[in-house]
């Protein structure tokens, strides 16, 4: 194990938990185009996939212009990271336009890449705009805590336990029926921000969005079959993940997070997100497909 980082205990302050996840996405330098990143304080295990993404997109944009925001990622996760080591990033260069930069970076534990990403970045220009409305849904004042949900089903999220420890962000979700199902008004969604204020710079807001936008996308193709993590009867991994940016916004402030699946088939599932501000502001989109391998109990 390394020692850069010691775990801290659980009686962290919420300003804490939030200058921790801002030292995570920090990476450090190591040369022009190798970056390390830093370890979760106190986590223990498997990390969390979008610990990875954002870290990739943070080696990515420190090597990009400033002016030049990144539109678009696209990420395939090759293994599971273990939180015992810090990742290192590898950013190749590898196109840089008029209006255009690209960038690829590999993410790897003790030589071995867990992670391939790429992303685009593009400068400001005025063009044709629209989007679509944000769903119908009731605001987070209205909804509770994501523990209240749980623990009123009677479900202690002991298999979240170590993920939750120290979280930076908050959740407001609708109520979670018996079987499974997220959704109110026909809608899957939940709300999120940060528990303190972040730095004003819009890269650390949109690292932060990169980090919370792997969490809920699998629950989406679950759903549909009545299926939930903490149910058990099934292996559930991400395999690779999509975010297109449209739009800087503050991540301390609520952001509702709209999810929903068009398919499943071949044990995998589809999930799609739409991240929109309280006012309706559609600010990122993404994408994942990942296993969802059924699991028959054993015949005794």
């Amino acid at each position: 194990m390394e020692d850069d980082e010691n775990p801290l205990p659980d009686t962290m302050s919420d300003e804490e938990k939030v200058a921790a996840t801002v030292r995570l996405l920090t990476l450090d330098q190591q040369t022009d185009n190798h970056f390390l990143g830093h370890r979760k304080p106190g986590g223990v295990g498997r990390i969390y996939g979008g610990q990875v993404v954002a870290q990739a997109l943070a080696a990515a944009q420190n090597t990009v212009d400033p002016s030049r925001r990144p539109h678009s990622l696209h990420a395939y996760f090759l293994r599971g990271g273990d939180e015992n080591y810090r990742i290192e990033f590898s950013v190749a260069r590898d196109f840089d336009g008029g209006s255009f930069s690209n960038r690829r970076v590999i993410a790897a534990q003790n030589g071995v890449p867990i992670l391939n990403l790429t992303a685009s970045f593009h400068r400001h220009e005025d063009g044709l705009s629209h989007q679509m409305p944000m769903p119908d849904v009731r605001m987070p004042e209205d909804l509770e805590t994501e523990e209240e949900v749980m623990n009123r089903l009677g479900r202690p999220i002991k298999a979240m336990a170590a993920f939750r420890r120290n979280r930076s962000y908050e959740i407001r979700m609708p109520p979670i029926s018996p079987d499974g199902r997220l959704n109110d008004r026909g809608h899957a969604y939940f709300w999120f921000r940060m528990k303190a204020p972040l730095p004003a710079d819009p890269a650390m807001h949109r690292l932060v969005l990169a980090y919370i936008s792997d969490y809920g996308l699998l629950s989406a193709p679950m759903a549909v079959h009545g299926r939930a993590w903490w149910r058990g009867g099934f292996r559930a991994a991400s395999l690779d993940h999509a975010i297109w940016f449209h739009a800087d916004a503050r991540i301390d402030d609520w952001v509702l997070y709209a999810l929903d699946s068009p398919w499943s088939g071949d044990a995998r599932g589809f999930g799609r997100g739409l991240f929109f501000t309280r006012d309706g502001q559609l600010i990122a989109s993404t994408a994942q497909e990942g296993l969802m391998r059924v699991i028959e109990p054993k015949a005794k």
